[in-house]
């Protein structure tokens, strides 16, 4: 059966640790969506992993990894990677496959990203600049080059072609951009990168599929989270793909029968990157101070996270969307110095109390929290091995979160490290 680990918030929750920690016990990690914009960190025996297209599971010998069809690739970038675990001694052969379904990432998908977010001015999104929003856009228009398409050069030459006479129109005539694209340069650039990537192209819809009848244990991986999923995120303010569990089926060719388990990942307190609503919002040298405890930078862009409380209406609502099974709270170590801690256990819009979660941005953005205070631990956690060890106040924060989720803890991360986790349930 699959277990899907996603996000539960608005990404960076924690998820590449919680997925290296589960694939000790699978045999295969398969990404669902999204693309090199992720930052999934992995620390093990003190040594730093920063993925961003890779599953984390890769760390483990012997895992099957994959990119499913869902994800969007960029061939420079996912290359630099490989090249990267190889030098710390990570083989992949074998073991790492790509679908020939999921969408390559172009030079020119960049560019666009990045003028197209200039451009929207005060309402800019604040994307990453990495291409993939623009690549989901030439998927659904039907102008997407798919890696099945990249591995024969004829087709590659005339999809890139026909792409290139619309995307130099518009960077020339609509955007004013001194930068054309030249289609033999991407051509020759190309070409070196498929000698390199073609060994891994298989079909992982058909693999997957043959691997669950084999009764393998899969672990299905998201990126970002469930807030900014194109459907059921904080829209516009969201990402190009379904972070959610029903992506996981569609990103991997896989029915929904075969998902057994949905894991949820939320961090012990909230963060954003970007532009969006966020109500629950440290602002000043409190917010400043949460920052820096929990070094909240981004892994992909180094930009500053944005703190703020836990916000049960937002997982609660996530648990709703997902069908989550149980929740892993990760960064639980990051509050151990706080003496009050504050919990988000509903809103007010206007000054009145809002019972369901708002779709409305316009109303989202005004909305105000509604807070639980409770006692901070004050406390050091990160070397506790068991749950009963754990401060009783800790403790009553954790049962507090799964009243307001009405979703069950089976995961706790005290810590960066791999061992730095404490297991409630399997």
């Amino acid at each position: 059966m699959v277990t899907v680990v996603l996000g539960t918030q608005w990404g960076d929750e924690g998820k590449g640790k919680i997925i290296d920690y589960l694939a000790k016990d699978c045999d295969i990690v398969a990404r669902y969506q999204g693309g090199a914009n992720a930052g999934h960190t992995v620390i093990v025996n003190d040594k730093k992993f920063v993925f961003h297209l890779i599953p984390s599971g890769i760390l483990y010998p012997g895992k099957i990894c994959i990119l499913g069809n869902g994800v969007v690739i960029d061939p420079g970038s996912l290359l630099s990677e490989i090249a990267n675990l190889k030098k710390g001694g990570i083989k992949l052969s074998k073991r790492f496959f790509i679908s020939g379904n999921a969408h390559l990432t172009l030079p020119y998908h960049k560019l666009l990203d990045r003028i197209e977010d200039k451009k929207r001015g005060k309402k800019k999104l604040g994307t990453t600049g990495r291409g993939i929003g623009t690549t989901y856009t030439d998927k659904y228009a039907r102008l997407g080059v798919r890696v099945v398409d990249f591995l024969d050069e004829k087709v590659f030459r005339e999809k890139v072609r026909i792409s290139l006479k619309l995307k130099n129109y518009l960077l020339k005539e609509y955007y004013n951009s001194e930068e054309i694209y030249h289609l033999e340069k991407i051509l020759k650039e190309y070409r070196f990168y498929r000698k390199k990537i073609q060994k891994y192209v298989i079909n992982t819809s058909l693999y997957l599929n043959q691997a669950i009848e084999k009764k393998k244990r899969v672990l299905a991986e998201g990126a970002q989270g469930t807030f900014l999923d194109i459907d059921f995120g904080t829209y516009p303010y969201v990402t190009a793909s379904n972070p959610v569990a029903g992506g996981a089926c569609t990103g991997l060719g896989i029915g929904p029968t075969k998902v057994g388990k949905v894991i949820g990942v939320a961090k012990a307190y909230t963060t954003r990157v970007g532009k969006g609503p966020f109500p629950t919002e440290i602002k000043g040298e409190f917010g400043e101070k949460m920052r820096s405890l929990g070094n909240e930078f981004g892994a992909t862009t180094g930009r500053p996270r944005r703190c703020g409380w836990f916000d049960a209406v937002l997982v609660k609502q996530a648990g709703i969307i997902n069908g989550l099974s149980s929740l892993a709270i990760t960064k639980l170590d990051v509050l151990n110095s706080l003496s009050r801690i504050k919990i988000a256990v509903g809103y007010s819009y206007k000054n009145k109390k809002i019972k369901e979660f708002p779709d409305a941005d316009n109303i989202f953005s005004h909305c105000q929290p509604i807070y639980k205070e409770m006692p901070g631990w004050k406390e050091d956690i990160s070397k506790i091995k068991k749950y009963r060890d754990l401060p009783q106040k800790t403790k009553n924060y954790l049962r507090r979160i799964e009243e307001l989720t009405e979703v069950k803890i089976s995961l706790i991360s005290i810590g960066p490290g791999r061992q730095e986790t404490i297991c409630l349930s399997k």
